[in-house]
Order: structure tokens, then sequence, then C-alpha cells
């Protein structure tokens, strides 16, 4: 019947049993070495009185003693291999429930990732779907939109890194801290547009009459000013784009602040660029 089929143990559990019953085994072992050893006292004081007649029977109980003290031997490298295996097994087991426990939170990011955009969406279609046209109105809904695709970059980038982070942690390759949730962060200033995005060559940039670099295949907060100019000339591409998940396999996500030397003969000048992209645009206007 299916009440007495026995469940099937798992490792932890099969290397406790095994623990126990050599524990139990040496046990006994130890209890006839100590009776031999008493037994070997005893014919020692009586050899000395029977040296003769005694002597056959010392050597059997010596002989006796020598092969249990090796069996004890045996069963204490048992022992101890089977404390390793034991360990190795709950390390294994403690390793495997972190990583669940980041897959499981990658997928609930994943999954509410539609939601967040299907949200958005009627914001963007409120001003796009109007006859009317509001200058205001139209930032809003590019402001929205924009935001919407960077969340969606961003899940893509989040959901690959504790993906990445789960396999690791299985493999015990890296340590995982749970437990204390993170600080909310505090938005950006509204005043400062920028979008994180994934350059494809090495940019130079001025922000405030700071001159601001980065290397390609990296991360890089961009200005929204000269986002569309850098996405033209298939300088950066979006993080959900397919070739920079490849890239990003391949190369890294690199850093925020080890741009380039600044005399780098490929560095690309974006504010440069979007000059000549102004200049260019008058004489098609005029």
């Amino acid at each position: 019947m299916a009440f007495f089929l026995k469940r099937e143990l798992g490792p932890v559990e099969r290397f406790e049993s095994a623990l126990k019953d050599r524990q139990a085994a040496r046990q006994k072992v130890a209890a006839r070495l100590s009776i031999a050893e008493k037994v070997l006292g005893e014919k020692c004081a009586a050899a000395e009185r029977l040296a003769v007649a005694g002597a056959a029977n010392i050597r059997a109980v010596e002989e006796r003693a020598k092969t249990l003290r090796a069996a004890l031997a045996e069963f204490d490298e048992q022992i101890a291999s089977t404390e390793r295996a034991l360990s190795d097994a709950k390390a294994q087991r403690d390793r495997n429930i972190v990583a669940d426990e980041i897959e499981a939170m990658a997928a609930a990011i994943q999954q509410a990732a539609p939601g967040f955009s299907a949200g958005a969406g009627p914001l963007v279609e409120a001003v796009t779907k109007s006859a009317a046209s509001v200058p205001e109105a139209t930032r809003f809904s590019a402001n929205v939109d924009a935001m919407r695709r960077e969340v969606l970059s961003a899940v893509d980038l989040i959901c690959w890194e504790l993906r990445s982070a789960a396999v690791r942690t299985r493999a015990g390759n890296v340590n995982i801290a749970l437990g204390a949730a993170p600080g909310l962060e505090q938005p950006p200033p509204p005043e400062i547009e920028r979008q994180l995005i994934y350059t494809l060559s090495p940019l130079l940039w001025r922000v405030d009459n700071e001159v601001r670099t980065a290397p390609a295949f990296a991360l890089v907060e961009l200005p929204k000013m000269l986002l569309l100019v850098a996405l033209r000339h298939q300088h950066v591409d979006y993080l959900n784009a397919r070739r920079v998940q490849t890239l990003m396999h391949v190369h890294g996500s690199g850093g925020f602040n080890n741009g380039p030397d600044q005399g780098d003969p490929q560095l690309v000048d974006l504010d440069a660029l979007a000059a000549d992209e102004k200049e260019s645009a008058q004489p098609a206007v005029a």
C-alpha cells in the first residue's frame, strides 16, 4: 500500500544516518577493545606468575587487541569522511535555498514589468491620441514614455544579473547576503534628465562646463538632449536591445567612472556631433 512505502532520503538525511551507524559501530569496537585490554592486563599479571603457561594466551590477546585497534582507526577515518560529506551536503542545501530565493525575486520582477508598462500606456495615449497640441502635455507624454522604456530596460538588466548571481550562488562562487532590505533611494532632481544607456563607442560630452567620458561597452547615464544624437549615429543602444544583451555577456557592463583618456582619438564628441547636425539642418530649413 502507498502509506507503507518508504520516502526516499535526501543527501543530508543519508549522511546523517550513515554517521549515526558508524558512530554506533565505533562504540561497540571501543567497548570490545576495552574488554580486550582489561583481559590483556589480567593475563599479563597472571603471566608474571605463570610465564611459561600463559605465553600463548598473551600472544593471542595481543593480536586481538592489535586487530581491534586497526578496526577502531578505520572507523575513525570513516566517521571523519562522513562528517565532511555531511557538512558539504548541508552547505549545498543552504546555497540552493538562497539561489531559489534569488530566482524567485527575478521571476517576480519580470512578471510585474508588463503591469507597469500597461499602466503607463494610457498616460501616453491620453496625449498622443488627442487632437489638441499642448507643449506641456507633449513633454509630459515624452517623459512618461522615456521612463517606461528605461524601467523596462532596467528590468531586463536586473533580472539577468539576479539569475547570474543565482547560478554563482548555487555553484558556491559568491556569497549573497539576504535579510536587510535596502533603503529607499532618493529620486533624482527633476531638472536633471538623464537615461541609463549602453555605450557602443567611447564617448565624450560636457555637463555644466565639466567634461565627462565613458568607455565603450559600459553603462552610463547620458543626458537626454544628447541621447537621440548618439542613437542616430549608433554609438549607444537601449539595455533591452538584443545586441546589448549579447555584448554584456562578452564585455560586461563596465564602470561609471573609469572613462578613457580625453586624448583618445577614438573618442566621439557628442556635443560636436549635435552641433554638426544642427548646422546641417539649418540650410535644409532655409
